[in-house]
């Protein structure tokens, strides 16, 4: 059992992940202290993937980065980088899929943040990013993480956008998704069946770690109440 996909599906979530993770709560943060109508705007657009069909996502991105579209074009004639059917084109369109999950659980996150710690803390001269990093981000800890975990499980399970713009190539584009749909495609339903187990048994590990953050910030929560 050849356990490329496996290697490229945890490789693709990480990497994906890891971007997202700074770019939902940086989006998250300044966008909470936009003008309304501006916030508003914003986090429709930053939202809309999550509504959207993954094909439609696959292919907005390949009208973007394909060979002969704008993005894609430019690079592949200036760099000779082509930017889709590769392992790493997957990542793109990973990226633009689940970063809806961060950006909105960053957001709830910082909207329960208590303002008054930081308005006192700047009046003690204290620094934006000191406040930011010691403050805003150890409250909001709990959310953050959570939304990190379930980013990386709808990573992992994303087959829409990466099949159109990643495509399926054996030992070097296949994920777990692609390679599903491709053995149940020639009747190797088998196999297939071995990489779906695969894939449930790290979605429930995932699922349980989420709940067992969400347990510890209640218990948490419960006790900071009764001190009170």
């Amino acid at each position: 059992m050849d356990l490329y996909p496996l290697f490229n599906s945890i490789r693709i979530s990480l990497i994906s992940t890891l971007i997202v993770f700074f770019m939902g709560i940086f989006s998250a943060y300044y966008i909470s202290k936009a003008p309304r109508i501006i916030k508003i705007a914003l986090d429709v657009l930053f939202t809309l993937p999550l509504v959207l069909p993954p094909t439609v996502v696959g292919f907005l991105l390949i009208k973007i980065l394909g060979p002969n579209h704008l993005i894609g074009e430019f690079f592949l004639n200036t760099f000779g980088v082509r930017l889709t059917m590769n392992w790493w084109s997957a990542v793109f369109a990973t990226m633009v899929v689940i970063f809806p999950l961060m950006y909105r659980t960053a957001r709830g996150a910082f909207q329960s943040f208590d303002t008054t710690l930081s308005d006192t803390a700047m009046t003690l001269g204290l620094s934006g990013s000191y406040i930011f990093w010691k403050l805003r981000m150890p409250y909001c800890k709990q959310g953050i993480i959570a939304g990190t975990v379930l980013s990386f499980a709808r990573a992992l399970g994303e087959y829409g956008a990466t099949s159109m713009i990643a495509g399926y190539t054996p030992g070097k584009t296949a994920t777990i998704s692609t390679t599903v749909y491709q053995l149940w495609r020639i009747g190797q339903d088998d196999l297939a069946f071995k990489w779906i187990i695969i894939n449930i048994i790290i979605s429930a590990v995932v699922l349980f770690f989420i709940n067992l953050i969400e347990t510890k910030y209640h218990h948490k929560e419960a006790q900071n109440g009764s001190l009170r």
